[in-house]
């Protein structure tokens, strides 16, 4: 092509566009290993809509959130003990075991850790985004992947089943996005401040929760709790610098990475 001063000039190259990846496409990160869910964002009815929920999970109301990658599995043992080079946990079981008395503060280092030796733009999920991947992408679930308590067994460890203590990750059916022990196993650190009232503000678009508190808020239940504090909408809450055997986390990746 010959441009004004009729100096053939080099064509403009043209710049891929990217695909925006499938739900429940999976990204295995190469730093550590951990793989990630690809969650395609949308709008759901957030709290309690099956009407047996603490007064904290209500109002149910309308949010929307954004697409985002989440960990198909909790962070385990092995992966913590090779970003940190130590493993925290009390029951010190094996590298596919979910790491726990772990903080959220200690979360906190292990994320800026991990962030720079990946490059990547790793953190905690917001409430409404655990809740929305929990949901199975925002369905009407009572637990990840079940509404049934009779079914409850099948995808998550709790008191009734789990023998007292964690058990591995990725053992029980995962739910309808590919994810694993989102109800059941370790509680999980999100990334929020806790306010009890927090739903009444009914903030509706990629909540991020109060810009200040006292205690973080935590998703999913334990291994050592009844099934109805496993439920999806439960909310549980501590101190940032609190450990507990059964307290771990699972991350999300930017969708745009």
């Amino acid at each position: 092509m010959l441009g004004v001063t009729g100096v053939v000039s080099a064509p403009t190259p043209i710049q891929p566009v990217r695909q925006e990846p499938r739900q429940g496409e999976t990204y295995r990160d190469p730093t550590t290993g951990m793989e990630f869910i690809f969650v395609k964002g949308g709008c759901f009815e957030m709290g309690d809509t099956f009407g047996d929920g603490d007064n904290d999970e209500k109002p149910p109301h309308e949010v929307c959130v954004g697409n985002f990658y989440m960990g198909k599995y909790e962070v385990t043992q092995g992966q913590w003990e090779r970003i940190m080079g130590s493993n925290p946990s009390y029951f010190k079981s094996g590298s596919n075991y979910p790491v726990e008395q772990v903080s959220w503060n200690d979360v906190q280092e292990f994320i800026r850790r991990l962030n720079q030796q990946s490059g990547k733009r790793f953190r905690l999920p917001t409430e409404a985004e655990w809740e929305y991947a929990a949901r199975s992408g925002g369905k009407r679930e009572k637990w990840s992947g079940t509404s049934s308590e009779y079914e409850l067994g099948e995808y998550a460890w709790y008191n009734k089943n789990s023998g007292g203590r964690p058990n591995p990750v990725g053992q029980k059916r995962p739910n309808g996005l590919g994810l694993y022990d989102m109800s059941g196993n370790v509680w999980e650190w999100c990334q929020d401040w806790y306010d009890e009232d927090y739903y009444s503000r009914r903030v509706r678009d990629n909540p991020k929760g109060p810009d200040s508190g006292s205690s973080r808020a935590l998703r999913g239940g334990s291994w050592l709790y009844y099934p109805v504090s496993i439920r999806v909408s439960f909310r549980g809450r501590y101190v940032p610098s609190n450990r507990n055997n059964y307290f771990g986390f699972r991350l999300i990746l930017s969708s745009d990475f």
